[in-house]
């Protein structure tokens, strides 16, 4: 696919989410992905390599949770790997702040390369475990948004996030179509976590390329020191009952 080809696909499903893409974002959404496939060669980014592919799965499919985010949010994202949902937003949103948080330093390095080859201002990619970086103060219950996508279940996913959020913010989760289960697990720790359930929205993405679901929490009370627990509790030992 040709850049011009590349830029006309994006921004037909970006119009589909009511986003509207000026020229210099539709480049920046190519820069990308050339430069994805580029590191991909180099270390493990990600097993979507097709153009098509990366504007639905990737671009498109983190673009999904745009609008629930408020104008000027403070935005964490959990575990972003290479960049998803974080990096498509921030193009797509410049008045939002970010950090990037992951656990591989050589994501670290392959996003702040990226960051200076987009130009992108007000974003730092931070390399730690989220158990660690919930408990630093600089940033516990500072974000007005966090958010995740594709790194663990939501009772695990929730003790990662919750303590990052302020009262009244939100954790925003892309899940896939089958969520129930990991609802009914998760009710304690987001309820001990200080958070409840806003909504749970269902979509599709284009081509038939699978059902999703934007699982959505209020934080309505301070999270208990205790949490997150140290490094690798949460995973092995879930807030279940």
């Amino acid at each position: 696919m040709n850049k011009e080809d590349f830029k006309n696909y994006l921004d037909k499903y970006c119009k589909e989410l009511d986003i509207c893409l000026d020229d210099e974002q539709l480049e920046s959404f190519y820069k990308f992905k050339v430069n994805l496939i580029k590191w991909n060669n180099k270390i493990n980014l990600t097993s979507i390599i097709k153009d098509e592919e990366i504007i639905i799965k990737h671009f498109i499919d983190s673009l999904t949770i745009e609008k629930y985010i408020v104008k000027n949010a403070y935005f964490v994202d959990v575990g972003t790997g290479a960049g998803f949902p974080a990096i498509p937003i921030k193009i797509a949103r410049p008045d939002v702040k970010m950090v990037l948080l992951d656990s591989l330093n050589k994501r670290i390095t392959f996003l702040n390369n990226l960051i200076r080859e987009l130009n992108l201002k007000n974003i730092e990619a931070i390399h730690s475990r989220a158990e660690d970086f919930g408990k630093n103060i600089k940033y516990r219950e500072k974000f007005d948004v966090a958010t995740s996508r594709a790194v663990a279940n939501l009772a695990t996913l929730t003790e990662y996030t919750i303590p990052l959020v302020k009262k009244e913010g939100k954790c925003i989760y892309m899940k896939g179509a089958e969520i129930e289960q990991e609802l009914e697990d998760s009710k304690n720790a987001i309820k001990i976590l200080g958070a409840k359930v806003e909504s749970i929205n269902q979509l599709e993405l284009p081509n038939y390329n699978g059902k999703r679901n934007i699982v959505i929490l209020n934080k309505v009370n301070n999270t208990p020191n205790k949490y997150p627990r140290k490094s690798g509790v949460p995973m092995k030992q879930p807030i279940v009952n």
